[in-house]
């Protein structure tokens, strides 16, 4: 590193992760011939003068004191041998190590190279002379020196200690009493048809807080809605009727049917009346499809189907191309924790894959052409509960032998034949979402999106949405108290709200696809607040392959002021989340931290598809104290905090290369065409962190030009892996995961599947396609990073 090595001073922070050492590296940034107190030429001359003289006076015993105030009290006039230790800014020996950071030092002060010794005598006087002018000049500059440390604090302070010190300072105002406070000021609210009163009371409070900027965003949108009476299934052999929670029909129950059989339907679905023979179709994978078109003939039938395993959209388009008519869906008991009773459950979902189904892929402006899509599906789908099938089965209910639950199950020998009728009303309505900003202070124009959810016409999954709003308003006044003291971080926080969640992410997607351009340029990451307590276990994080060492970061930090530490659980898994537009259309990084109960969890993935009305005290049975919501509230606080305030965006690159290479093991079929590139793509982002997000590893590096290029290049790294054509209810995002426990890219497993029931294997070979793509254009999209920072490198030399 030479002689630009000289003002380098080093200091450490180490975080405990997993696995991971994380350590930020200062240096001084010179401009030779710029300082303020050398500019004079005589002065400097002088100062030559006097070289040799002060150079023999430092080598004398007992005059170690003058040596000039650095970081670590390093001799600069040596620096061409110092010691840099230079073993602390290697690459990680695990290939999950975390990169260096680097910042420029405000209180540097640039040195010269020094000339020959002088050897020509001087008169005592001359000395004497010169000897009282570099004692003034020394203790001048040691006061000077004195002061402009005490009033500007190194980069090394205020980034490393500092900052840590300032985020603590923020979090440490949020406290559990203030957001239950909140939340229970929110409940009353719930039972208001339209969204716009706590649209409103949320805009007044984020102002009243400071939050700059606050603002409604209105989309007319197509909403499907309830009938005016709850649906119906009526067994042809008997003659019963039955509502969707499985209490018999009567005029008295039609005339005063509460909201939670109204709100128990599908979204979009056919409606109308079918009458046919019900099929057992279990969970209505290819296998399932397979087996059953081998025994009866489908067509137009009606599917009894369970919720989980798969993602409802999926299964209904294989249902679809079978040839059924009609679906009866519900959730089995042994699906659900032994603590858990939704037998009588009546529940919502919604058959829309995102945003406003009139306007697919544009947003719902004025002006914008409509197309008429009051059902996204042709059959008829009805939601209903686990007693209602009981009934229909002849079985009391799910039962339970030797600690082993029973599944329900339809005899294959015998015949069912249900009449379904469904009732539903499409028409426009005004969602809205609310949207302020906290303005950054050095990058503006990059942007880090909080959102949360509020209530839209109808409350469903519980009290979740007030949680999600409770959260957010908490982070917002902890940090709007800081920033009325002078603070600013320096990206811009966007905070969000979002309405018509239950619709289909209709808010979010609308609103993403308004300002798709913007948010494509600007947005570096998403931090998601949507249903944070589903449970009272274990805390469940889901992030990015980028971020999942940060998260495990906060994680592992959290686990250890609270005196636990289980098991890490990070992952890249679908959720259904106001997150979706922004992983699946514009390839943002995600996280999203939240409570659930750890045995739901471990079972079957896709149950958060089903959305229960809930009228009680749910979330305050959950947490009672708001101990858990404060734990949230925290954890999201700190990453959005590091990632809006750290110079290098804290992403990983070569997580992204390892999460590609383990999802491509195991015994998939021509997988092994796709292992070649994917060790290329290890090899460019090893290369990318070692050379390029270690700017220590070369002072020019320093320059804010080049820390602006690696975080362009760091936040558009997930985009390379977005395909084309995925499944219905699969992820765009190759990244994500159906499940926690499976690896394997989604789309080839899928495709596999597929391809064992045909006789073709041309869904096989289009989805190891869309892979190779991914891959190949990630792994280029890194090696033209390394060529353009090697170039500028080049041209300087």
């Amino acid at each position: 590193m030479g002689t630009e090595a000289a003002g380098l001073k080093y200091t450490s922070l180490v975080f405990t992760g997993k696995k991971m050492a994380y350590q930020k590296v200062n240096a001084d940034q010179r401009a030779p011939g710029h300082s303020q107190y050398l500019d004079n030429d005589d002065l400097q001359a002088t100062a030559l003068d006097l070289e040799w003289d002060m150079e023999k006076e430092l080598e004398e015993p007992g005059f170690d004191q003058f040596q000039l105030d650095s970081a670590e009290n390093q001799n600069l006039e040596h620096a061409e041998t110092a010691d840099l230790n230079l073993d602390s800014i290697q690459p990680a020996t695990s290939p999950k190590g975390r990169f260096q950071r680097l910042q420029e030092e405000s209180d540097y002060i640039t040195h010269y190279a020094r000339s020959a010794p002088k050897s020509n005598p001087c008169n005592f006087c001359r000395l004497l002379k010169i000897f009282c002018t570099a004692i003034i000049l020394f203790i001048f500059g040691i006061l000077i020196g004195y002061y402009a440390h005490k009033n500007c604090p190194s980069n090394a302070t205020s980034s490393g200690t500092l900052d840590l010190q300032l985020y603590q300072e923020i979090l440490k105002t949020i406290q559990a009493e203030d957001i239950k406070k909140s939340f229970r000021n929110l409940i009353q609210l719930y039972k208001s048809e339209d969204d716009m009163e706590i649209s409103k009371k949320i805009k007044i409070q984020w102002t009243s807080l400071g939050l700059e900027d606050v603002q409604f965003v209105n989309y007319s949108v197509l909403l499907n809605l309830p009938g005016p009476a709850p649906s119906s299934v009526t067994l042809s052999s008997s003659g019963q009727c039955f509502h969707p929670d499985g209490q018999p029909c009567s005029e008295e129950a039609r005339k005063h049917s509460s909201q939670d059989l109204l709100y128990s339907y599908a979204a979009y679905s056919a409606k109308g009346t079918l009458k046919a023979e019900v099929i057992d179709v279990s969970y209505g994978n290819a296998d399932d499809l397979k087996r059953i078109k081998k025994m009866k003939n489908v067509t137009n039938r009606i599917a009894l189907l369970k919720l989980g395993r798969l993602p409802l959209l999926y299964k209904l388009s294989l249902l679809e191309k079978a040839g059924f008519g009609g679906v009866l869906l519900y959730i089995d008991p042994c699906d659900l924790p032994k603590t858990t009773n939704l037998s009588y459950d009546t529940f919502m979902v919604s058959l829309n894959p995102g945003g406003d189904p009139s306007t697919p892929g544009y947003p719902s402006i004025d002006g914008s052409f409509r197309q008429n899509r009051s059902n996204l599906t042709s059959l008829l789908v009805q939601p209903v509960s686990a007693s209602l099938i009981a009934k229909l089965i002849s079985s009391p209910k799910a039962t339970t032998t030797n600690n082993a639950c029973t599944p329900l199950e339809l005899p294959n020998n015998e015949e069912r034949i249900v009449n379904m009728q469904i009732q539903t009303v499409t028409k426009f309505k005004t969602v809205t979402n609310v949207v302020g900003y906290l303005k950054g202070l050095t990058s503006p124009d990059r942007y880090i999106l909080v959102g949360s959810r509020h209530h839209t016409a109808y409350s469903y999954n519980g009290q979740e949405w007030a949680s999600s709003t409770a959260i957010i308003t908490a982070f917002i006044r902890a940090l709007m108290l800081r920033v009325k003291r002078g603070w600013r971080p320096d990206r811009t926080i966007v905070f969000c709200s979002w309405g018509g969640t239950a619709f289909g992410n209709i808010g979010s997607y609308e609103w993403g696809e308004d300002f798709k351009k913007v948010l494509q340029r600007n947005v570096v990451a998403y931090v998601s607040l949507h249903s944070p307590i589903r449970g009272n276990s274990s805390l469940y994080s889901v992030a990015s392959p980028s971020l999942q060492q940060l998260v495990a970061e906060k994680n592992n930090f959290n686990c250890s002021r609270r005196g636990q530490c289980p098991e890490t659980n990070v992952s890249s898994v679908q959720m259904q989340d106001d997150a979706d537009y922004f992983i699946n259309h514009l390839g943002i990084p995600t996280v999203r931290f939240s409570y659930e109960d750890s045995q739901l969890s471990e079972g079957p993935s896709f149950l958060f598809e089903a959305l229960f009305p809930k009228h009680t005290t749910k979330i305050e049975e959950l947490d009672p104290f708001f101990n858990l919501h404060e734990t949230i509230t925290k954890l999201s606080g700190e990453v959005i905090l590091q990632i809006a305030n750290e110079p290098v965006l804290p992403f990983n690159a070569l997580d992204i290369a390892l999460e590609v290479q383990n999802s491509l093991k195991g015994d998939q079929p021509n997988t092994p065409q796709l292992l070649a590139p994917a060790s290329r793509l290890r090899e460019s982002t090893e290369l990318f962190q070692s050379d390029e997000m270690r700017p220590a590893n070369d002072p020019k590096e320093r320059a804010p030009i080049r820390v602006r290029m690696l975080n362009d290049i760091l936040q558009d790294m997930e985009k390379s892996f977005l395909v084309q054509h995925a499944p219905p209810g699969f992820y765009r995002n190759i990244l994500y995961h159906l499940d926690g426990k499976t690896s394997q890219f989604s789309i080839l497993l899928e495709a596999w599947e597929h391809c064992k029931s045909l006789a073709s294997n041309e869904t096989l070979q289009e989805a190891l396609s869309e892979v190779l793509n991914s891959i190949n254009a990630a792994q280029v999209y890194f090696k033209a990073g390394l060529d353009v920072f090697e170039s500028i490198l080049v041209g300087k030399n």
